[in-house]
């Protein structure tokens, strides 16, 4: 039985007619760069997941560098992130001049941890970027309490968390800014780019709305500087077919994970923990183990899908030489990295198919 990692075509085959028609009512509008379209989809993107407002952008990086523009973040200032994540979760603090400082996660939820957040901070840390890394919230009450005890200003990563509740409360509004990625293989996943921007602080959608489009609130005049942030409105349109059909692609990822969680039974495996406080929507379902190489394998001999997310740990990137964090500098990090496997979890994955990634773990 064959299992991929992950088959985006079975989602959008079944939702083509929808998708083709709202794709030709925005062709036929040239409704082509924000519009209604885009004006729509952020309403039902605030309602559904309980927002105040959302503004779309072009990519999920893009709300990430207009959070550290408006946090005013800068040449001197040190942003705390994890090194175990995606790297556009640190490439908004080197957009605008900033230096990454990096602290290390913990070892069940592969987030922050608050711990190794506190120890990091400097008379020079203006700010944090916490990440809800694979769907599962961090712990922001520890986050906060170290953020509102230094004065700083706090964004949340939630690329991988849409949908994610930390104690009852949807991520993204427990901090200053919350940021959203659409990228199709996201929960929540257009076709093509796009990202999202939100926050409880009116002043700061405000800024972001006017840096999104040029630094401008009106045409040819410019108050700030600001850049092309804006999300196209094919890519409004697509999002606003596939919105209402997230809380049941929510349920089946935690179904199959809720699968997996008590059907995984073999030696030395590490399951991703569950803490009370979170709700997590299991964009990922990341299992670790000693012998992980040989593992994955076995399940490719099995045509099971696999991936390593994440093979390399920003902090031994090429691309950060220069901040001088070698080997050993944050090893739960680089044991996550060593032995992370993650799992097949898309929503439309049978369970028969899940129970043939079991038996073959559980056979390893």
């Amino acid at each position: 039985m064959k299992v991929p990692f992950l088959d985006l075509s079975l989602q959008h085959r079944a939702l083509r007619e929808p998708a083709l028609a709202a794709l030709t009512a925005t062709y036929d509008a040239t409704r082509f760069c924000l519009g209604k379209d885009v004006e729509d989809f952020e309403g039902n993107f605030a309602a559904t997941l309980g927002y105040p407002r959302t503004l779309g952008m072009n990519s999920g990086t893009a709300p990430l560098h207009v959070a550290c523009l408006i946090a005013g973040f800068g040449p001197g200032d040190e942003i705390i992130t994890a090194p175990f994540t995606f790297i556009s979760s640190a490439w908004g603090i080197n957009y605008v001049g900033a230096t990454p400082v990096f602290a290390d996660i913990e070892e069940g939820t592969f987030n922050l941890d608050p711990a190794k957040l506190a120890a990091a901070i400097t008379p020079r840390t203006r700010g944090i970027i916490v990440v809800h890394l694979f769907g599962q919230p961090a712990r922001m009450d520890e986050i906060m309490a170290v953020a509102q005890r230094h004065n700083l200003f706090v964004i949340e990563d939630c690329a991988q968390a849409v949908g994610a509740k930390y104690r009852g409360t949807p991520v993204g509004v427990l901090g200053d800014v919350g940021t959203f990625s659409f990228y199709p293989t996201k929960n929540l996943g257009g076709c093509g780019e796009g990202g999202a921007f939100t926050s409880r602080r009116e002043e700061l959608l405000t800024r972001a709305r006017h840096i999104r489009v040029h630094g401008s609130d009106r045409r040819y005049y410019h108050d700030m500087v600001g850049g092309n942030f804006r999300m196209d409105g094919f890519q409004g349109a697509l999002l606003n077919v596939k919105l209402p059909h997230l809380a049941g692609w929510t349920a089946r990822r935690q179904a199959i994970a809720a699968r997996y969680l008590a059907g995984l039974k073999l030696s030395d495996l590490r399951l991703p923990d569950q803490p009370a406080y979170g709700q997590s929507v299991f964009h990922q379902f990341t299992i670790r183990h000693p012998r992980r190489d040989a593992l994955r394998e076995q399940l490719t001999r099995h045509e099971i899908g696999t991936d390593l997310i994440y093979p390399v740990p920003l902090h031994l990137q090429k691309c950060y030489a220069n901040l001088d964090r070698g080997p050993g500098s944050f090893p739960v990090s680089e044991q996550a990295a060593a032995t992370c496997v993650s799992l097949p979890i898309f929503p439309e994955l049978t369970d028969a198919q899940v129970d043939h990634v079991i038996r073959s773990i559980n056979a390893f």
